[in-house]
């Protein structure tokens, strides 16, 4: 996404990076880059919080405005929880847990099976 921003950038379409990967947003050199410290993959915060979502947003979509420098990043306030225990084990797996994500994995490969020996999916 960064490498996008900056090709729209350099064409005349100004763009703001809304992320959580500040190490490699900053790298790439974006104009304007809204950082939230939350998990990757949740930038606009957890679901179904709409009020927390509206306000990131909010903050990044205002970076058109007050950016006053190129590569400019701002750190929004916003906390994941009140303390910072969900970095423990964000994306650990145990045996458990990778034993029922195997299952899973196999449950869908049949299901799209039948759906393709059904006639119902295009082959891959």
């Amino acid at each position: 996404m960064s490498l996008i921003a900056r090709h729209l950038e350099a064409n005349g379409i100004p763009s703001v990076v809304l992320g959580s990967a500040l190490d490699i947003v900053e790298h790439c050199g974006v104009a304007r880059f809204a950082f939230v410290d939350y998990p990757l993959g949740n930038p606009c915060g957890k679901p179904y919080d709409t009020a927390v979502q509206r306000e990131i947003v909010a903050a990044a979509l205002a970076l058109f405005e007050t950016a006053t420098a190129a590569r400019c990043t701002r750190r929004l306030p916003h906390r994941w929880s009140e303390d910072e225990t969900w970095r423990d084990g964000y994306m650990a797996f145990d045996a458990d847990a990778m034993a029922e994500l195997r299952r899973r994995g196999e449950e869908r490969k049949a299901h799209r099976q039948a759906l393709r020996d059904a006639g119902r999916v295009r082959p891959e």
